[in-house]
């Protein structure tokens, strides 16, 4: 906020100058490397900037989340497409294992069928072993007998061969049994997964929808915070513009009171036969003293305005003292003004003289109080208020102004 003030308006005076352009491109280089300016903006439009950043950063948040939500619902609704196929395989597999069951069941019954008819066979036709030996007693020829042993083969053969594939179908059984087991239990562990699965599933639309609906609703605070913030920078700038009205007023005071006190410091010196210095000094002359304890914080120059985005002169520089340690006054001189601004909070004006030429005053910006009041003299070094945070500020400091002729110029000149 301190772009705007005094210099703001005497930069029409400031562009005159020759050298204008070096000093403003010098200024800037100083600025790289000088710290954010303290008072940038009123207290509603800083609360109402911090509410929409915060807004923003939270919308960013809540939209990854609701991006890393949507993922994973994405990921596990692949996942129940996937479980989907495997539980309607394995159903598939136990549909099969239960009729090769059933199949394998009928099977066993007609071996078993098989096996009680040879059995009844054997029983009605009698033992083989007996029927060998008798056909060996009745045998007259070899031929006989060699045919009374194959007739005694075959009947074994059959015999062993109805217990063998009873024996394979019991076996085949028992391993369809055993399939249709696991194939149950694997159907029960793919139900039991899709279950849990659905649980996770539930879990993360609930997310999602959570994610949804704080991004839904962000998206209405940032809204609403940009509004605040509209109306906070236009209730700014009517006060920026009633500013400018006072400042204006405060330099053409300035400048009469400066042409003033010349003209009697020229009609002294012409009485006297001496002549006054002429023009500021080029360079720090060191004629005024330090206002306050604490380095530079911001210095003098043109700069654009971090939140409003104009283009102006920082009219003073910035010393980041402690909250309620002393002001100084930095020369001699006389209180000419001492009031209350929305921008720059407690603000008073002290008539220094002429000093190297030229009608000095110095303005001291944002005390928490001062100790001396309009019309009294000052003294070099004597303490004239508190630093403090009034005003547009963000922190404790103090904006020191020196205005030559009722234009704002650069205090490092004159310290």
């Amino acid at each position: 906020m301190a772009a705007l003030a005094v210099g703001a308006l005497s930069a029409p005076f400031a562009s005159a100058n020759d050298d204008l352009e070096d000093r403003r491109k010098a200024v800037e280089r100083r600025i790289e490397h000088a710290q954010e300016d303290l008072h940038e903006s009123s207290s509603r439009m800083a609360a109402a900037r911090s509410r929409l950043q915060a807004a923003r950063t939270q919308l960013d948040g809540a939209r990854v989340a609701l991006a890393t939500a949507q993922g994973k619902v994405a990921v596990a609704q692949q996942r129940d497409a996937e479980m989907q196929v495997e539980l309607t395989d394995a159903e598939a597999e136990l549909a099969q294992a239960r009729t090769d069951l059933d199949t394998g069941r009928t099977d066993m019954r007609a071996q078993q069928d098989t096996v009680a008819s040879t059995i009844s066979s054997i029983y009605q036709e009698g033992d083989p072993e007996l029927l060998a030996f008798s056909a060996l007693l009745d045998s007259r020829t070899p031929a006989d007998l060699t045919r009374s042993s194959e007739a005694r083969d075959a009947m074994v053969g059959r015999e062993t061969r109805a217990y063998q594939a009873l024996s394979a179908a019991e076996v085949l059984l028992a391993v369809r049994e055993d399939q249709v087991e696991a194939a149950k239990d694997a159907v029960q562990a793919k139900r039991e997964e899709a279950a849990a699965h659905l649980a996770e599933m539930e879990a993360l639309e609930a997310q999602t929808a959570a994610a949804a609906q704080s991004v839904a609703a962000l998206v209405g605070e940032r809204r609403t915070a940009e509004q605040e913030a509209t109306v906070a920078r236009a209730a700014d700038a009517r006060t920026l513009e009633a500013l400018r009205r006072e400042d204006a007023r405060i330099e053409e005071m300035l400048r009469r009171r400066a042409a003033e006190a010349l003209r009697r410091a020229r009609a002294a010196a012409a009485r006297a036969n001496t002549s006054s210095q002429a023009g500021p000094p080029a360079s720090s002359g060191g004629f005024l003293s330090m206002p306050a304890a604490g380095g530079v914080t911001s210095p003098y120059g043109m700069r654009t305005h971090p939140i409003y985005g104009y283009y102006s002169l920082h009219d003073g520089t910035d010393f980041g003292a402690d909250c309620g340690s002393p002001l100084y006054a930095a020369a001699d001189g006389t209180v000419i003004s001492s009031y209350w601004s929305s921008v720059y909070g407690n603000r008073m004006i002290i008539d220094n003289g002429v000093a190297a030429g030229v009608g000095l005053a110095t303005i001291y910006n944002h005390a928490t109080r001062y100790t001396v009041a309009e019309g009294q003299q000052v003294s070099r070094g004597q303490v004239v208020g508190y630093v403090g945070s009034t005003g547009w500020s963000t922190g404790c400091h103090l904006h020191f102004t020196v205005m030559a002729n009722g234009r704002a110029v650069d205090p490092a000149n004159w310290l």
